[in-house]
């Protein structure tokens, strides 16, 4: 009688029952935090990132990822001072600067993509920037990560007055919505230098010590209101946001924090936030299109993934 021959072990997070952009998730995910995704029973909230990012198709999502759009939606929403205004918008930098300084140019379509300009460049430094921001439009942004909704933002360069009109660069208040209920506030400070954060509850409890001890922005009950107003029924968003001299702007939204690729400081901080995402998901909040953002007929997430045949 032959012996059973037991099946080659498969790398840790490849699952090959899985549809391939699953695999390439879950592979990436377990490199990043060590672990399997829990496909059956997702209980993390950087697991169900990757579901989002695998089953959500809403087509608001574009819009809130177009840097350009998503300050249409949050003005028609939260009312025009709360947008920080744009200098100038194309697809490529002319020969010559077209807005005044201190400002900053972003990507149109992705993230982390910026440079802050303080001073009038010369003629050598404006011909960098001019490079970098095509170099920008030569790249998609989020294929990589399987973040779906920056697949169909059109490419381009914005540029917005430099909040504060000096580096560093303003803190950067990002709270998380679930539900309707903005739960938490992760503080970003030393951006583009010695970049680092603190989450807190909205009570500005720190979830974990930490050697910075931010105070609360004079806006942060305005702006505890205005990531509710903006996130609606979604199930899950994040609203970013900036006080400048007590006066609060809106900044970006986010649909995949860290991409789900970020650990937290703690481990039961994952599970907690995963627990307020699938406990507005049973209530029947949907993923990602808020009331009043243009009526679209969103699918809702699938929590467990089918496996093929």
């Amino acid at each position: 009688m032959t012996a059973a021959v037991a099946p080659a072990p498969t790398p840790l997070g490849l699952d090959r029952g899985l549809p391939l952009a699953a695999q390439r998730v879950g592979l990436l995910y377990a490199w990043r935090h060590g672990r399997r995704i829990a496909w059956d029973h997702p209980a993390r909230f950087t697991e169900l990132v990757q579901l989002r990012k695998l089953t959500d198709r809403s087509p608001i999502q574009t819009q809130m990822m177009d840097k350009i759009a998503a300050k249409r939606l949050a003005g028609v929403r939260l009312g025009e001072e709360w947008i920080v205004p744009t200098l100038w918008q194309g697809t490529a930098l002319p020969r010559l600067i077209p807005f005044p300084v201190p400002a900053i140019i972003k990507s149109r379509h992705g993230c982390n993509q910026y440079r802050a300009i303080t001073a009038l460049p010369d003629c050598e430094r404006w011909q960098q920037l001019r490079r970098m921001a095509r170099r920008w439009q030569r790249r998609p942004y989020g294929r990589w990560l399987d973040e779906w909704a920056y697949r169909d933002v059109p490419r381009g360069i914005l540029v917005e007055p430099l909040l504060g009109g000096a580096l560093p660069l303003p803190i950067d208040y990002k709270i998380y919505v679930f539900g309707g209920i903005a739960t938490h506030v992760q503080v970003h400070l030393g951006r583009g230098r010695r970049h680092r954060w603190v989450l807190h509850d909205r009570s500005w409890r720190q979830l974990v010590r930490s050697a910075d001890e931010p105070p609360p922005p004079p806006s942060l009950a305005a702006m505890l209101e205005a990531a509710e107003t903006l996130a609606g029924d979604m199930n899950f968003l994040r609203v970013d946001f900036y006080d400048i001299g007590g006066r609060p702007y809106f900044g970006e939204y986010c649909l995949y924090p860290g991409s789900g690729l970020d650990p937290f400081a703690a481990d039961w901080i994952d599970l907690e936030l995963g627990a307020l995402w699938l406990a507005a998901m049973a209530k029947g909040a949907v993923p990602s299109a808020p009331t009043g953002h243009g009526g679209e007929q969103p699918c809702r997430l699938r929590v467990t993934l089918p496996h093929r045949a």
